[in-house]
This record gives structure tokens, sequence and C-alpha cells, in this order.
């Protein structure tokens, strides 16, 4: 569509990312050019975009001449370096490119760069709204290209300023014989660049931007990729500064201001919950197995949230392949753009991060998580629909086999990722969470359609089975839940007792009476037990020996038991 920019490689996410093979690279660059461009114009014309008309700078001038090292101080010389693995090749001692480069037409800039007569030569020669870029390169690649000598275009630089990109063809071309600025670095390749469009201003912050082959050792194919570094000219060498408004925020931060209001309510539907959460002993307390509506209702609504507003309209649901990105985050670099890119997966991962190590997986896992609630949820309708009577459990010894399926789905993704990101991600399709939320199930192709209505359709007859036995991504929580800060309480009569065994949805109770922190959901239903002196067996007999012998019926202790009566002398 008009006002979207194509870019060979990837180098922002306003960009759409194009791969060529090298031979093609000038013709889909001049295609690329014409296109946009003439998009452009036509929108413009019918508007649809608005011409983005940025001011001229106007320069400041102290008539004095710089060396290469207060250049680099001020900032009016730039560096754009790449290394040899940058681009997948071994290294050779040597930056594969080690370019530098400038605005010429500043007048302290260009007259320290060429000297005073060669800068009011070149002034002499560009036309009103034309601005030069010098750039000079000592690493073993060519910033130039071959493109220049076969379509009359450089097709490995490129300017690039808000939504426009500029390139250059041999017409915009001059040499740079010599550097003046004492001090400046060696080099065997040089060039001043042309830029002719009326809506470049160099009052404002542009990127140089090189174009190059990347080898991927893992498939031995080549890839475009972009490397680009910003240039602004500095305050002093503009007339009042530079603009308030000359830098773009990142994408990331427009994200953020664009949805403050969502997630401020996002933040704040996180914060209740774990608030409400941490108010579980008091609501176990003061419920009891025939009324659980203080724990219920709020889960209910919970539930409701994910799937409608979290998972369907906001597209939050958290997905395992995000937490290989932060397996892989220590050893390829950590890049906060990367995670804060969406704001609610970003808080819903701090969430988690949170309860997680308080209580271990099963706060999101069984009360937040947009498929689960969903799984969940349709459970709980089809036995008030009438199903009750066909929805079973899998029988322990079965399901303390299959529990582990999960875990080898994770390891499988994390070996996959460990040999290529785009092969894990494929893998990740055993999640039914692209096609449920993100795309929508009649947007796929029908396997993946089929897949997930085989798994909601088995939720109306057992309690999650996806959470159960085969979610990666529960099987990557589950782990370090067995480090959490805060456990659910047990009393010794659990092992013998085994009532809570029985009534566990999760089947997360062993027969001990010991709960599984790695797959426990959380659903309170063994806290309501232990409080409650009619469905806890040693209770309900503690309370019938007592009623029977006068006994006054005290409360119940931390411990789960009557707290004993004692004769006061």
């Amino acid at each position: 569509m008009a006002g979207t920019r194509f870019e060979l490689g990837k180098s922002d996410d306003k960009a759409v990312a194009l791969d060529a093979i090298s031979g093609a690279t000038v013709t889909l660059i001049a295609e690329n050019q014409l296109l946009t461009r003439t998009s452009q114009a036509i929108a413009r014309q019918a508007g649809l975009i608005k011409q983005q008309a940025r001011a001229q700078a106007k320069f400041a001038d102290d008539g004095k001449m710089r060396d290469w090292a207060a250049l680099q101080v001020d900032g009016a010389v730039q560096p754009l370096r790449v290394e040899h693995a940058d681009v997948g090749l071994p290294d050779t001692g040597k930056p594969y490119l080690d370019l530098h480069f400038g605005y010429l037409n500043q007048p302290q800039v260009g007259r320290s760069v060429l000297g005073e007569a060669g800068w009011r030569e070149l002034m002499a020669r560009l036309k009103p709204g034309e601005h030069a870029i010098f750039a000079i390169n000592d690493g073993a690649a060519s910033f130039k290209g071959s493109g220049f000598v076969r379509g009359g275009i450089y097709d490995r630089v490129q300017l690039r300023q808000g939504d426009e990109v500029y390139t250059f063809r041999d017409s915009d071309y001059l040499n740079l014989y010599a550097m003046q600025a004492a001090g400046a670095p060696r080099y065997h390749e040089s060039a001043i660049f042309i830029v002719r469009d009326a809506t470049f201003s160099a009052a404002y912050p542009f990127h140089f931007v090189f174009l190059a082959n990347r080898q991927e050792q893992e498939s031995s194919q080549k890839t475009f990729v972009n490397f680009a570094s910003e240039y602004w000219l500095p305050d002093a060498y503009l007339q009042g500064g530079r603009p308030a408004d000359g830098r773009e925020l990142p994408a990331w931060q427009k994200t953020w201001q664009t949805r403050l209001p969502e997630v401020i309510t996002f933040g704040a539907f996180l914060l209740f919950t774990l608030l409400f959460y941490a108010q579980r002993d008091r609501l176990a307390r003061t419920s009891s197995r025939r009324d659980k509506r203080r724990i219920d209702w709020p889960r209910y609504v919970l539930w409701g949230v994910s799937v409608a507003v979290v998972g369907f309209a906001g597209m939050a649901q958290p997905s395992v392949t995000q937490l290989l990105t932060l397996l892989h985050a220590p050893f390829e670099g950590w890049r906060w753009e990367l995670f804060l890119s969406d704001p609610l997966i970003f808080l819903f991962w701090i969430f988690i991060a949170v309860s997680l190590l308080l209580w271990g997986r099963g706060v999101f896992c069984g009360w937040l998580c947009p498929f689960g609630s969903l799984s969940e949820g349709l459970y709980r309708v089809a036995g008030k629909l009438g199903l009750k009577r066909w929805q079973r459990q899998l029988p322990q010894r079965w399901h303390d086999k299959l529990k582990w399926l999960k875990y080898g789905v994770l390891a499988m993704l994390v070996a996959a990722s460990l040999h290529s990101m785009v092969l894990a991600e494929q893998l990740a399709e055993v999640e039914p969470f692209k096609t449920t939320f993100l795309v929508g199930i009649w947007q796929r192709p029908w396997p993946y359609g089929l897949f997930v209505a085989a798994l909601l359709a088995l939720s109306l007859f057992t309690e999650r089975p996806y959470c159960k036995y085969l979610c990666p991504l529960g099987a990557g929580l589950a782990i370090p839940s067995w480090l959490r800060v805060f456990a659910l309480k047990r009393k010794r009569d659990c092992g013998p007792c085994q009532a809570c065994t029985v009534q566990c949805g999760a089947q997360a109770i062993a027969k001990d009476g010991r709960i599984d922190p790695a797959e426990c959901l959380h659903c309170l239903d063994c806290l309501v037990y232990y409080y409650d002196d009619h469905a806890c067996p040693p209770l309900a007999k503690e309370r019938k020996r007592r009623t029977k012998a006068g006994e006054a019926l005290t409360p119940i202790g931390r411990d789960g038991y009557y707290i004993p009566i004692r004769e006061v002398k």
C-alpha cells in the first residue's frame, strides 16, 4: 500500500523486508524506488497520505577549522562498522566495513573535511535543495558495490530519513580525492554522494545504510541484511540548535504511547489478579466445599476477560516462542526493543515472572492463560449443560505417564531452536494459540483448524487436556515452579486421607498428600478442604467428637486443625 517502505534485508520494524539474489539487487532497488515513489506521489495527490514537510537546516558557522578528532567528539562525523561475523564470514583481522561519513553542506564540517577551496567549489556545483554526504572506508568490503557499473545505481548504500529512502545513481556521485582534516583515518575508498530531493533536511536525523549479503551458517544460504548508523548535526552546528521533535521515537515507544490506555487497563487487571490471589487463605477460610462463590465467581470473570479481551481482542496470548527467545537472549544479545515491542505481552511476562516466583506456574496457567481459560470454561459449561455424566479424568497411572509428554515437546523445541529458530517457530505450531487467537481458525489451513477443534472438543469431556499433556509453555514454567516461595498448605493427615486427591481436577496431588507444583493449577479446592470442617475428614471427625462431648468448636488454626482447648488453672 502507499506509504509502505520496502527494503532489502531487515533494518527496522516500519519497513517490509525483501530478499533477493545478489544479481537482482540493482533491479530490485530500482523497482522498489520507482514503485514506492510512484505510489506515494499518487497517494499524496489523492489525499491518502500527507507530504512530510521538513524545514531546511540553517547552519551556524564560527569560521574555524577542526581536526578529525574534534569532528568525532562533536558528532559531525559518524562511524559505520561491520565485522565479518555480522555477515557470517570468518574473521580476517580487518573489519568487513570500516566506514565514516558526514554532511558537507554544513560550513564547519565541509571546510574541515575538504579545505576552504574544495568546500567552496563543491557548494558552487550544488543546486538549491541539494545535499552532499561524504563517505570513506578502509574495510575489506566495498560500499560502492558493482551496481553503478551495470545499472547506474549504487546498490550497497542508502540514506533513510523517516519513511523516505534515498538511493544514489552514478550521476549523484563525485570523487573525493583527499581528506584535509588533520588526523583523518586511512582509507582506500571514498565518495561524495548528492541527495537531490526536497524532502530531505539536514536539520533532522537520518541514517546511512549499508546493505550486505549474510552467509547463514545453518542453511548455507545468503540473505540480505541492513546495517545503519544515525547522523544528526550537533546543536552547535545549527542555528537555534536541533529541532525539539527532530528525533523519532523508537517504534516500541510509539506503540506504548498509542496503546497507553490499553496498557494501563491491562496492568491494573494483572495487578488485581495478583492481589486477589494473595488473599487466597482468607478466601478459603470463608468458603466451603458447597459454597466457593468468593473464589469461583471472580475466577470465572478472570477467565472471561482472559479469553475475550486478552486473547481474542488483545491477541496477548504468551507463547513458548517467547520463552525460547528469552533462553537465547544471553547468548545472542539482549534486545529490550524486541521484548518491549508488544506492551501487553511484556506486561504479561512480568506477571508470569512475579507469580512464578511467589506461587508457581498455576496462577498464570490456571487463572489467566487465555487458551487454558477457554478450555476449562468449556469443560465447566459442558458439565452444566448435561454432559457431566460423560466427563472423566484419565486414570492416575496414565496421567502420571502422559504428563511427561509436554516436557518432551519442550525439549524438542529447545533442541530445534539451537539449530534454527525458524524451524523452532514452525514446530511451535503444536501450540493452538496462533490459530485460536492471533489468526483465526477460519483463516488457516484446515489441519490447524482441525487440531484446535479436536482439542476444544476433547475439553468438553476432560479437564484441560492440552494444558496437562501437550503445552510446552506450561512445561517451561513448571520447571522453576519447584523454587516458588509459597506453597499450598498441607497437614499430616493429607497422606492417608486423600479426600483432596480424589477432587483435584489437575490430578496434581499424590497419594502421600504432596502437591506437585509443576502440575498444580491453583484452583484452591484443596485449600478450601483444608479449612472446611465438613469436607476435611480429620476436621469432620474432630467436630463430631467435640459436639458429642459438648466441647466448644474453637477456630481452625493455620495448621488446619481446631485450636486446642486448654484448661486454665
